[in-house]
């Protein structure tokens, strides 16, 4: 005999899984969360030109959005910074002057109250100071040969240093880049795909600042090699939902997998292709009666789309 009792939920039991399964979907208030300054504390003065701003976190909030003004929010001159961050730092190159820097927390369906702080930048020699740099990202690779390198402006200085090196700037005499430029930018042309790293340094008609941080970007044009198919074998009858698989590539990072009807070259669906980082795919669309190909090719981090898999076929029984 079923035992009834044991079967049907209770009221309280409803009720308990109903909560439970609400959580899951309804995102925290954070309304009455405060977010905690720690740097530039308030009333603090420097002579730093690059300021790095520095907040606690906040639970359950999904960015920070900062704003700085100068000299103040009651009577702006001017709105220096306004961005969205997904941490709890940030660093900016600022001239001397008076500022005020607030932050709030935010989610997807609220936000914390403003914090503020004000803060000063006393004037001092570029011999003091730093460069911040801004592109490409440090660390990145790329396939895109003209890059553009940026970096923030420095208070007193009346032009810029970049130099670039394939080694880690142990003979001046043999830099891949050593140049000057009065912008905050500057165009290189890689030719050859190895890591360089670069660095920054202000310059006037007496002194230079100190180099930035070096920083490094990977210049890649080589292709991966192409992809060899492990199975279904080429016109296997296979069941349906199959898995398709293949052979790791050297330097692959994600695979671009192209599926066709019959013909060889019409795409089967708007999935295809469709891009994976595994070495297999579960191919769910096929009926019962079709024949299909398949082909697949490697990916690497700098975005190089290697040679194409020779083209499978298959029957789905």
């Amino acid at each position: 005999m079923i035992n009834l009792k044991n079967t049907i939920p209770t009221a309280a039991a409803l009720f308990l899984f109903s909560l439970l399964g609400c959580s899951e979907f309804i995102e925290p208030n954070i309304e009455k969360r405060e977010v905690v300054l720690l740097a530039p504390a308030n009333a603090s003065e420097s002579n730093q030109y690059s300021q790095t701003f520095w907040w606690e976190e906040v639970e359950d909030a999904l960015q920070y959005r900062l704003q700085v003004v100068a000299p103040n929010f009651v009577n702006t001159s001017r709105l220096i910074l306004d961005t969205v961050i997904k941490t709890n730092k940030f660093n900016y190159t600022l001239d001397p002057g008076n500022y005020e820097w607030r932050i709030r927390a935010e989610n997807g369906s609220s936000q914390s109250p403003y914090k503020t702080a004000s803060f000063v930048i006393q004037p001092s020699t570029i011999e003091e100071q730093q460069i911040q740099l801004q592109s490409p990202a440090n660390r990145l690779v790329t396939n895109q040969s003209s890059t553009v390198f940026s970096w923030l402006k420095l208070f007193g200085a009346d032009k810029y240093r970049i130099q670039i090196d394939t080694a880690n700037f142990e003979d001046g005499n043999v830099l891949f880049l050593d140049k000057t430029t009065p912008n905050l930018e500057y165009t290189v042309a890689f030719t050859k795909d190895k890591v360089y790293r670069w660095r920054v340094k202000a310059e006037n008609a007496t002194m230079e600042s100190k180099w930035s941080v070096i920083q490094t970007i990977t210049f890649d044009k080589t292709p991966p090699g192409e992809v060899f198919p492990a199975s279904p074998t080429d016109q296997q009858s296979v069941a349906r939902n199959p898995t398709l698989s293949w052979e790791a590539t050297a330097d692959a990072k994600k695979y671009q997998l192209y599926i066709f009807k019959s013909d060889g070259t019409s795409i089967y669906s708007p999935t295809f292709p469709v891009t994976v980082t595994g070495l297999s795919y579960v191919f769910t669309e096929g009926k019962s009666g079709e024949s299909v190909t398949w082909q697949v090719r490697a990916i690497d981090e700098a975005g190089n789309a290697g040679t194409f898999s020779k083209i499978r076929g298959f029957s789905i029984q």
